[in-house]
């Protein structure tokens, strides 16, 4: 078997390390799953790729998921990073939609250029899902705020675009900061939830070009904390939308995350939501930093 060449990028970064880590392995159809999931848990990243075919298999690359403990059936940031790779290492020319296979179904990326380079990425997320709402008082306690930071004017709600997060709400970057699982009561709390990963949101903001400030916590994948997390943000969008969280059921916004563990990101949020459907994008910057190749 011949070694496989990889990437390393930085996903809805600003500029070089920042944004969210990701190794995309190319040419590894002949990968066993065991071999991907020991490459993942090697390079330790929140996530690794694995596209399996240098040509599109029904319009679209197949690509598989792997955290270092698992494989996921979609993220959002391993998919605009594994588009970028793509285009760079295997389609080699602009192009302006590049789609990838996942257990989920096909996932369209779509390409801006700057100066002939790719420059913000979309990616478009499946129709949203909507579960029943959770308990204020429980998920302050999970998160390790005073019930009386969450922002009771919206509902704690689990929602899914591909991958579930529960959306909390809260009034103050202060409260956003202060936030840590009390794992103790995490486990007990949210293991038979329609989600288990959680997202957190204010709208106070460190950059005053966004419009909100978030974090992921992902403890339920191995990942204590997600510096920039597409699939989140595509929940939060859909979310946003449905309950005019910003005025109007059309959003297109901007916002960070990532600032609380040294990496920031900024992410691009658009929804439009009405009763019947509700679309989703969510888009952002790629910035390659290294390649090599696995020894097998």
């Amino acid at each position: 078997m011949s070694n496989i060449p990889f990437l390393i990028l930085d996903v809805f970064a600003t500029e070089k390390y920042t944004g969210n880590q990701l190794a995309v392995c190319l040419d590894a159809g002949n990968l066993t799953d065991l071999q991907m999931q020991q490459i993942a848990r090697e390079i330790n990243f929140s996530e690794t790729t694995f596209v399996t075919n240098s040509e599109p298999v029904n319009g679209g690359y197949n690509t598989r998921i792997f955290t270092p403990t698992t494989e996921l059936p979609f993220a959002g940031h391993p998919t605009l990073g594994t588009a970028f790779a793509i285009q760079q290492e295997l389609v080699k020319h602009p192009i302006e939609r590049i789609n990838l296979n996942y257990q989920v179904g096909q996932i369209p990326i779509d390409f801006n250029y700057l100066n002939g380079s790719p420059d913000i990425l979309w990616m478009h997320h499946q129709q949203p899902k909507f579960y029943d709402p959770l308990s204020a008082a429980m998920l302050a306690a999970v998160i390790g705020v005073n019930p009386t930071d969450i922002d009771t004017r919206y509902p704690i709600e689990p929602v899914s675009t591909g991958l579930p997060f529960i959306i909390v709400p809260l009034k103050t970057l202060a409260a956003v900061a202060q936030a840590k699982l009390n794992l103790d009561l995490y486990d007990r709390s949210v293991a038979n939830l329609p989600a288990q990963a959680i997202l957190i949101f204010c709208p106070e903001t460190i950059d005053p070009d966004c419009q909100l400030h978030v974090r992921v916590f992902t403890e339920c994948y191995g990942i204590p904390e997600d510096p920039a997390t597409g699939s989140a943000n595509g929940c939060l969008a859909a979310y946003l939308a449905k309950y005019q969280y910003l005025g109007s059921s059309d959003l297109d916004i901007a916002v960070e995350q990532g600032v609380e563990m040294g990496r920031s990101s900024v992410l691009y949020l658009r929804s439009h939501y009405t009763i019947d459907v509700c679309s989703v994008s969510i888009g952002g910057r790629v910035i390659k930093i290294a390649q090599g190749e696995f020894i097998l």
